[in-house]
This record gives structure tokens, sequence and C-alpha cells, in this order.
């Protein structure tokens, strides 16, 4: 497992980690290889791991009377299910579920937790973690109480670009496919306003699409269409 090595020097939460710690934790990590479309984890199911994507894209979501609302989106060198290494018996808050085939790693927490009661600054790294994440959940919420459709929409191409966006010829490329009922299901509205407000993007030269995915020409220009 010493090939998970350079992909744990990559995760915030083991950065701070001496290269024999992280030779001593790979061997504890489980690879899975998963279909697209295959649920890791259902809401309220015990959690018991961590997972981290060496390929692929996962969603985080929760369901509302049915209505599919996505949390978050992961991909390669991403990972999720943190909180399950805090503490034992912590059921899930939401479902995961892989938007394309994956290959993961699994670390479960009874295998981690010799390294927590060692490691002080590996304790406080996954609690600034865990914090970050929180801070940016009580964003998203604030946006949804807030904010117009529109805005909303705009605000999620700005934070996918931050999280998944790699320079591009014409701008900064958001490299995860999305569909429009995917952003919607994001911003918390319905198919039709993000169409419109894409479009409209689009027909101003703020963006480009090509084979569903997002290329922002002008980041600037983009904010200030938020009111």
């Amino acid at each position: 497992m010493k090939t998970i090595v350079p992909l744990l020097q990559n995760v915030p939460l083991f950065q701070e980690l001496s290269q024999a710690d992280l030779l001593g934790i790979a061997p504890l990590f489980v690879e899975k290889k998963v279909k697209k479309g295959s649920i890791l984890f259902l809401e309220g199911d015990a959690g018991e791991e961590l997972f981290l994507i060496k390929s692929g894209v996962v969603k985080i979501y929760r369901l509302d009377e049915a209505k599919e609302i996505i949390l978050a989106l992961f991909r390669d060198g991403d990972f999720f299910g943190e909180m399950s290494l805090i503490s034992a018996g912590l059921t899930r808050s939401a479902t995961a579920e892989t938007l394309e085939a994956c290959t993961l790693y699994a670390l479960k927490r009874t295998s981690f937790v010799q390294y927590m009661e060692k490691s002080p600054k590996l304790c406080l790294k996954l609690l600034e973690t865990t914090m970050g994440r929180l801070r940016q959940a009580n964003d998203q919420i604030y946006d949804l109480t807030f904010l117009g459709v529109r805005s909303r929409i705009i605000k999620t191409i700005i934070r996918l670009s931050e999280q998944h966006g790699i320079p591009a010829q014409d701008g900064l490329l958001i490299n995860v496919k999305l569909t429009h009922q995917q952003l919607a299901n994001m911003v918390g509205t319905v198919r039709e306003s993000v169409t419109k407000v894409l479009q409209e993007l689009q027909d101003d030269e703020l963006i480009q699409i090509d084979k569903k995915l997002i290329t922002l020409i002008n980041v600037d220009a983009i904010k200030a269409e938020i009111r």
C-alpha cells in the first residue's frame, strides 16, 4: 500500500504526519472499486469509515420529501466521512453515491484509533477539517435563506470553480460534469431556473459550457453578478 502514501501527503488531514507515520497508516486503508451509481452509505447508517478518493466523483446528498438536495461533490484526492473518525456510534448525516466509477480507499475508525491516541496534531487537524466543513455548510444555509435563485446559482458555480477548477485555455474549468438538474439540486431550485441563468451567463460571454463542463471566462465579472 505504499502507493497510497503520495495521495495521503496531499490530503490536509494527513499532511503533518511524518513519512514513517504515513507508511504505518497506509496498510490500514482498504481499496474499493465501485461502479457509477453505487450507494456507499445511506443517511442514518452507522458511520464507521473515512473514504479517500483515488479516482472518480462522489456526491453527498440528503432527501427532503423525496427531493434530492446535493450538499457536496468530491473527486480525486478528496476525502469524506471524517466525522466517523471522531466518535464511535455516530450515524451518517447524508447519503454518498458515486457519479462515476470510482476507486476509493476506506479507513475504519477502529484501525485508526491508535494513531489518534498518540498524535495530538492529527486530532487537532481532524477537528480543524470538520469545523471548516461546518462553516461551509453554514454558508450554504445562509445562501439558501437570504439570496435569490440567480445569485445562489452563480455563487454555486463560483464555489465549484474554487473546489474543482483547473486552468484552461479560455478560463477556469470546473472539472466535474454536471447536469442542469444536479446544479438545481445543489441550489434548491428547479432545473428550468438553472437553464435560464446559465444561458444568460453564456449570452453575456461570462461562461462556456461544453459537454456538461462549465468554464468560467471572467470570474470577477461573474462575482459581480451576485446581488
